[in-house]
């Protein structure tokens, strides 16, 4: 048995039943004990995200990022591969019934991602002049592990810093491959581009975030809404076939796929987890340094990161792999998402994803550093960011020439060994997170 094989069987076990569960626990947790917040709140959620948006007092505030600019840092690290490629293996795996339970596992992790922010602002503190928090500032000061939290500070650093980055670069080589370009030479390029951004710190990537991510999200939305249109009578049958297939997978397909309904709950579940990353302890990181009145408020608007990530990314991402029929073609992840759009777009469909793509990753890039910098800060202080900075560079050039697979693997691993932490704090902690709601809705 080889590295990958034995990487592959531990993750088996990771993100088996158990991962899932403790996930979606979460989610059914503070669904309850916030009262359905994500239906009782949603207008107030739009309202905290984008009624700033123009706020001129607020941009000039020092000491920290707007409320809007932390969306669009949490959104970088959201949207990425897993909107395109991890939908289609999504359909490809489970069906287009898969997609019913990524809405299900979307809806519940609005409640998680809520608390996870209420605890970021909640246990944030000040470093060297700087705003930080994130799961390992609220397991020490929450839960009261030390130990915890530096567990889950060195496997985020691991998962999302250098090795998760390894694979966005590659996702980006891989993107430039039709131009003939040498994969190093795209490395050498995005890194020096990712470095002159993290080294002006959590302000730069902020502002280079709140400019990019409503570009990128507004082009890919676009084109698959030309799609969508063009084919608008058919949109009414992709959704029904969604419900239908979500119980019923082989007949809704007529046998095409063979997926089962545990098949098509387990990969809509995960894969929809995966992309909005509720649960997770990534986002909060981001959420913490937002300047707003009370943690409630950028609680509301990490609900909206998630409404934005899944239910509109990730469901138009399905619609036209469903509508184009392409999940028939018995392809699976970027490719078949790149078969539904030539065959949606024309000639255009195959740059237009490889263009997503770029901006997709490199975005996933800037959030995921700074995650990882949070975390380097609250076990080494200042002194370790430009070591870490090195480093993320290095990895990212690397990256571009890996044996993809394996690296997934070792990430996915990681990514689980940081879950556990956070979701025990999520569970421990939830007496401060309601008493912190009550607290909001009562002051109006």
């Amino acid at each position: 048995m080889d590295l990958f094989q034995i990487i592959d069987k531990i993750n088996g076990f990771l993100w088996g039943p158990f991962m899932l569960a403790f996930l979606l626990g979460a989610g059914i947790l503070y669904t309850f004990r916030l009262r359905f917040i994500q239906i009782t709140m949603v207008k107030q959620a739009f309202y905290h995200t984008f009624g700033g948006l123009f706020n001129k007092k607020e941009k000039e505030e020092g000491g920290g990022i707007t409320s809007f600019q932390a969306l669009a840092t949490s959104i970088a690290a959201q949207v990425g591969t897993g909107n395109l490629a991890g939908v289609a293996t999504a359909i490809a795996a489970g069906g287009p019934g898969a997609i019913f339970w990524m809405w299900i596992s979307s809806f519940l992790g609005m409640a998680t991602i809520f608390a996870e922010a209420v605890l970021a602002q909640k246990y944030k503190e000040e470093k060297d002049g700087q705003v930080v928090g994130g799961p390992a500032y609220y397991i020490q000061k929450g839960v009261g592990s030390k130990a915890l939290a530096v567990f889950f500070a060195v496997s985020i650093i691991i998962a999302l810093g250098f090795v998760g980055n390894m694979v966005q670069s590659n996702s980006i080589a891989a993107a430039f491959d039709t131009f003939n370009v040498p994969r190093v030479v795209i490395g050498i390029i995005v890194a020096i581009l990712i470095g002159f951004i993290i080294f002006g710190g959590i302000q730069r990537i902020a502002k280079i975030a709140s400019t990019v991510v409503p570009f990128m999200a507004l082009f890919y939305i676009g084109g698959s809404l030309i799609i969508v249109f063009a084919n608008f009578t058919d949109v009414l049958a992709a959704f029904e076939l969604i419900f239908y297939a979500a119980f019923n997978p082989e007949a809704a397909t007529g046998g095409v796929i063979g997926a089962t309904i545990k098949e098509a709950i387990r990969y809509g579940v995960s894969r929809g987890l995966f992309s909005n990353e509720a649960g997770m302890g990534s986002t909060p990181h981001a959420h913490a340094v937002a300047k707003v009145k009370h943690p409630a408020q950028q609680g509301l608007v990490a609900i909206m990161a998630v409404i934005i990530d899944t239910v509109i990314i990730c469901t138009l991402t399905a619609l036209v792999i469903i509508i184009t029929k392409s999940y028939e073609s018995g392809m699976t992840g970027i490719q078949l998402t790149q078969e539904s759009f030539t065959r949606g777009l024309g000639d255009f469909g195959y740059p237009f994803i490889a263009i997503c793509l770029f901006f997709f990753a490199f975005t996933t890039i800037l959030g995921w550093y700074y995650f990882g910098e949070t975390n380097v800060k609250y076990l080494f202080g200042q002194k370790g960011i430009n070591a870490y900075r090195a480093l993320v560079l290095v990895f990212i050039v690397v990256g571009t020439t890996i044996n993809v697979p394996l690296v997934w693997e070792l990430a996915d691993t990681f990514n689980a060994l940081m879950v556990f932490p956070n979701i025990l704090a999520l569970f421990i902690l939830s007496p401060v997170v309601v008493r912190i709601y009550k607290d909001f809705k009562t002051k109006g």
